[in-house]
């Protein structure tokens, strides 16, 4: 299972790369894992408002439906043009192909409140146990 230390993470199962004032947003390894072989992702629209610790879209798989939820505030600037056709690279590259959304950040809005790597690494350890 994959943690990159680049990103920050929610106890959701949400990540967050920050890209200047922009952050793509994705579910991790241990989501896709957990979810199974995802068949769908509804996204909102481009120009949408999210809220962060809010859902924003669904993820399905096989096995059920799912919440994603905002790591951020802001307003959706792009959707993964290649998920509609490929849900299944949310599977295959949680962590690049397979990210979601991006999305700018509200006025003083910031990935603090968001776990680390070793911070996630050690949550999912104690979900598991």
């Amino acid at each position: 299972m994959e943690f990159p230390d680049d990103l920050r993470y929610t106890n959701e199962h949400e990540w967050a790369r920050l890209e200047g004032a922009r952050v793509r947003v994705g579910i991790t390894d241990f989501a896709q894992d957990a979810l199974g072989d995802v068949v769908y992702v509804d996204l909102p629209d481009v120009g949408a408002a999210v809220e962060a610790a809010t859902p924003f879209g669904e993820v399905e798989s096989t096995k059920s439906v799912s919440d994603v939820y905002s790591p951020v505030a802001g307003t959706i600037v792009e959707r993964n043009p290649l998920i509609e056709d490929r849900p299944e690279l949310v599977n295959e590259q949680p962590y690049g192909d397979g990210w979601l959304i991006v999305v700018t950040l509200a006025e003083g809005a910031s990935l603090d409140d968001l776990m680390d790597a070793a911070a996630y690494r050690s949550f999912i350890e104690q979900t598991e146990a």
